[in-house]
């Protein structure tokens, strides 16, 4: 049996390893979601007219890695009170959200957002959208593992868009 999970958190390339490292993890797809052009492209996506979102796409065995588990290691990857990009990736193809696919995951997203906000842990509000998922694209082939194909690039764009550290500081 597996399931799918759709994560919205920036820059796709930085949201891929947190994921494919965990065990129960069956694919990992960046791509593109939210929008209303079909097959969008990079390019077109960067401009912010598409209405899609970068994001990932994870195929899970749930008997292995729950849904929950996911989410909380979402929230780990992003900073989850900026509605307008994450880190150094601004604009509406950059937002953070949770693309819920059913009832269960809408339910367990909604809880984790509540429970992070009621946590302390961030003095600004929780902003990261809860929504349902739409058709999923995947990206480009030079998009896919992309921390695997360019890994020297991969770590200075992680350091250099404020990320990591960011990271570091607050999970």
């Amino acid at each position: 049996m597996k399931e799918t999970a759709i994560f919205a958190g920036g820059c796709f390339w930085c949201m891929v390893k947190p994921f494919e490292t965990q065990p129960g993890i069956l694919k990992v797809v960046s791509g593109y979601t939210g929008g209303q052009v079909p097959n969008p492209t990079y390019e077109q996506v960067t401009t912010g007219l598409t209405g899609h979102t970068e994001a990932v796409e994870i195929t899970f065995d749930p008997e292995v890695i729950s849904y929950a588990e996911l989410v909380n290691i979402y929230w780990q990857q992003t900073d989850p009170t900026d509605a307008l990009g994450q880190f150094a990736d601004r604009g509406t193809s950059y937002r953070p959200v949770i693309f819920y696919q059913g009832d269960a995951q809408r339910k367990v997203a909604e809880a984790s957002k509540k429970a992070l906000a009621a946590s302390g842990r961030f003095s600004e509000p929780i902003v990261t959208q809860i929504e349902p998922a739409q058709t999923f694209y995947p990206a480009e082939e030079y998009h896919q593992d992309y921390y695997k194909k360019n890994p020297l690039h991969y770590g200075r764009y992680r350091e250099g868009s404020g990320r990591a550290g960011f990271l570091r500081e607050n999970w």
